[in-house]
């Protein structure tokens, strides 16, 4: 399962950190991201990174928002700065991982994290 901890209330011009852990049975995690879902919108791709390393991130959140791993602690984490308003809604994170080496790649969502931006 995916854990998500870090968000809160914060006025604009802010920063957050939003970590997201994920245990159980994990045979290998691949690709992990941030959702993100913001009340009569639909769910968008925020940031993700993968195994190598690699980034992408929304244009809305480029040179404000970075998105890192720590693969030993099967942890992702998303560091915003410069939040806005328009960044308001509940984030969630998303892993593709396998429990056992047997098993097909599984996606998987964490419970979902409030981030509230006043302006």
């Amino acid at each position: 399962q995916l854990q998500a901890s870090g968000g809160g209330l914060v006025q604009a011009g802010g920063s957050l950190r939003l970590s997201c852990t994920a245990s159980g049975r994990i045979f290998e995690i691949n690709d992990m991201g941030w959702y993100r879902q913001a009340p009569g919108k639909q769910r968008e791709l925020v940031a993700a990174i993968t195994t190598g390393g690699s980034t992408n991130y929304v244009d809305s959140v480029k040179g404000r928002f970075t998105v890192s791993r720590d693969s030993a602690k099967n942890t992702v984490y998303l560091q915003m700065n410069n939040l806005k308003p328009e960044d308001t809604a509940v984030y969630y994170c998303h892993a593709y991982l396998r429990p056992r080496s047997s098993d097909y790649v599984r996606t998987n969502w964490g419970q979902g994290t409030q981030v509230t931006v006043s302006s």
